[in-house]
């Protein structure tokens, strides 16, 4: 296999197929964090597909861990629920924050078609010029032959500029939003987590007043501040949607970008594909969210009992649709643990869900990565990786908290 240490890994391999197969749980995060999942994933696709843990942290749930049984349960809104929550932990339930991902039809619909218009390709191809001047910028400050921090030089300097702009937020400040976003993911379990998001919500309260007191513009704020379907939202769903933006806009892009350049060097063979043919960087760009898959899973709840691939999933039961296992199917995509840059259908992942709540920026994600990538081949021969990158211990989102990197020289 391709990912984690070798060591670490192997001992994984051995845990995954000898334990008893009723007891594993895939939702712990310090194997995400250590990048030794895979082999568990693996034994279930092959062994339980459809899998029931009885217990874990976060109570009974089952795992859908195939390509196409989570293609079925994306698309099946109307009997795998959304409303009830859509990671597999309600790690907010100390501060519930409604948001429009975590909402069933008609009012998800309602909700997200206020925002839609960003994404749009006329306003994408406005953002273009944009993106790829700061990307430029970036890039052409990091230094040469010392090692940085490619997570925070890059990835997130990056994403977090764009979020600026979406939000039309003061750019002096747009290190708020990294913070809040990683805030709100890690859970608010503390007083001093809430309190951020109290503050989080008073600024955006603000800003939202003053976009509502002025015309209409294109910023998400003032879309939200005049969409019929929002412009009455209370303070606790208009704060969770606020993160829901922050988080779909930043993090998962910032996580995407840092993968590519993980992957590229654990595949060197690729990087030198790249170098020799630059064009490759448009199929690359949906192999590396493939690859990466920066959103592990999205939890689903049944509203009625159901029969699904031969096990009965009671009315309650949670339904988890593991992408980062269905992203590795091997009866879906061809050498999936491999990081093939010319792949015939680079498209073919789950990275961006299905159905009503298939990501609603993902045409913007793939354009910021595949100008970072762009830009960087017109600048630099190679970017390395100097040392292990780091992870957070996460089941919901694959994030890098740093990532040592290396640039030997200049074109």
């Amino acid at each position: 296999m391709a990912e984690g240490d070798s060591s670490l890994l192997g001992a994984a391999r051995a845990e995954a197929w000898s334990t008893p197969i009723d007891e594993i749980d895939v939702s712990l995060a310090e194997r995400f964090r250590d990048d030794t999942i895979w082999p568990f994933f693996e034994r279930l696709r092959h062994e339980d597909p459809v899998h029931y843990t009885a217990h874990s942290r976060f109570g009974p749930y089952w795992s859908i861990t195939r390509y196409h049984d989570i293609l079925q349960v994306d698309s099946n809104a109307s009997v795998f629920s959304s409303a009830s929550g859509t990671s597999i932990g309600d790690v907010n339930a100390s501060f519930p924050l409604p948001m429009f991902i975590a909402m069933d039809p008609p009012r998800h619909d309602a909700q997200r078609k206020v925002i839609s218009p960003i994404v749009a390709p006329a306003s994408l191809a406005s953002l273009e010029p944009l993106i790829r001047s700061r990307a430029g910028r970036i890039l052409d400050e990091l230094p040469i032959g010392e090692t940085f921090d490619w997570v925070d030089r890059v990835s997130i300097e990056l994403t977090t500029q764009m979020l600026a702009t979406l939000f039309d937020f003061p750019f002096e400040e747009r290190r708020k939003l990294t913070r809040w976003s990683n805030v709100a993911l890690s859970g608010l379990h503390n007083e001093a987590a809430r309190q951020e998001m109290r503050e989080c919500g008073a600024y955006f309260r603000r800003l939202w007043d003053e976009r509502a007191n002025a015309a209409p513009a294109g910023d998400l704020i003032s879309m939200l501040a005049h969409g019929e379907a929002t412009r009455d939202m209370p303070q606790e769903e208009f704060l969770g949607n606020m993160i829901l933006l922050m988080v779909g806009g930043n993090d998962t892009t910032r996580n995407s970008i840092s993968g590519g350049l993980l992957a590229l060097n654990r595949h060197p063979e690729e990087y030198e594909k790249l170098r020799a043919r630059p064009a490759l960087v448009a199929s690359m760009v949906p192999e590396i969210i493939r690859w990466q898959t920066p959103v592990a899973h999205m939890r689903r709840t049944v509203l009625s009992d159901v029969e699904f691939q031969g096990k009965t999933i009671r009315k309650g039961d949670k339904v988890v649709m593991w992408y980062v296992s269905g992203n590795r199917d091997e009866t879906a995509i061809d050498r999936p643990e491999l990081f093939i840059i010319d792949r015939e259908r680079p498209r073919q992942h789950l990275s961006f869900g299905f159905g009503i709540h298939r990501c609603v920026g993902n045409r913007l994600a793939e354009m910021q990565i595949r100008i970072v990538w762009e830009e960087i081949l017109a600048r630099f021969p190679v970017i390395e990786l100097a040392g292990e990158p780091v992870r957070a211990k996460s089941c919901l989102v694959r994030e890098f908290s740093r990532m040592p990197a290396r640039i030997p020289r200049r074109l």
